[in-house]
């Protein structure tokens, strides 16, 4: 820019030169190519004075806008990093309290299998009460087993019910005061007797309509002899009739019908302290 105005301050004392002094022709014409030099290289100086500011002022609108550009990436930077320190401390919340869950649950299924295995093992330890109790009445048709966590004491109708009746004989009665003793010894089992017949056809029994009555009464009969001759508590008893419908075998010839005429009288251990547990 500065042999630019040079140029331009020669020019103007060339021309006032020119105006006013006397030269040769072959002067005269190398100061005229000078000036023409020199006026080119001063249009040319404009034109790059001018190329210059416009290439300032876009570096300033670009420099406007990367700042903008940075502001607003400043902005973003700063919600997600809120944003990150916020989730942060949530999530530590929220693992201490699902550790704190997850711990209680643990200590609680614990409790339940401790509930389980105390219950199984007082479970065996009925069923080989009963076994000894009522050793001498297997050979007439008494079974003890264990299923689905219960005690079931089957006693065939020949023990306890001559054919066709619903009261106990003298046999029966020995039968039942043996289990009674044991009952009254486990407070914590409940009782339920149920009555089981075959599909034959009732016939001349009275009051008694089908089998579902005579399932009934016969299972009502043992709950009362518990209950009122041996003392068995009337609050742990409860009576159901199965009648036909619960087979143990085939209907279809004496034996397993034997086998399905029959009462079972199912021990269960009360799960209260589970049922809390499960609560």
């Amino acid at each position: 820019m500065k042999n630019t105005f040079l140029a331009f301050a020669f020019l103007l004392v060339i021309s006032s030169l020119t105006s006013c002094v006397v030269l040769s022709p072959k002067k005269y014409k190398a100061l005229l190519g000078t000036k023409d030099s020199l006026y080119t290289a001063f249009n040319e100086g404009l034109i790059k004075i001018e190329n210059l500011e416009k290439e300032v002022n876009r570096l300033k609108k670009d420099t406007t806008l990367m700042a903008e550009e940075l502001r607003d990436l400043q902005n973003s930077y700063n919600t997600v990093d809120a944003n990150y320190k916020k989730l942060k401390s949530n999530s530590s919340s929220e693992i201490t309290k699902l550790s704190g869950d997850l711990a209680a649950r643990e200590k609680r299924l614990k409790e339940v299998e401790e509930v389980l295995r105390k219950r199984d093992e007082a479970t065996n330890a009925l069923k080989e009460k009963l076994q000894q109790a009522l050793l001498g009445f297997t050979k007439s048709g008494l079974t003890v087993e264990i299923k689905n966590g219960k005690v079931y004491v089957s006693l065939t109708d020949k023990l306890l019910f001559p054919s066709g009746s619903i009261i106990i004989d003298e046999k029966g009665k020995q039968a039942l005061t043996q289990l009674a003793n044991v009952l009254k010894q486990q407070p914590e089992i409940n009782i339920a007797v149920e009555g089981h017949t075959d599909n034959q056809k009732i016939n001349n029994l009275g009051q008694i309509k089908d089998n579902w009555d005579l399932s009934v009464l016969r299972a009502t009969s043992v709950v009362r002899y518990l209950t009122e001759n041996e003392k068995v508590e009337s609050v742990r008893m409860t009576a159901t009739g199965k009648g036909e419908f619960q087979p143990l075998g085939s209907n279809a010839n004496a034996d397993g019908r034997s086998k399905n005429r029959r009462i079972e009288i199912v021990l269960s251990p009360k799960l209260d302290e589970l049922y809390n547990l499960i609560k």
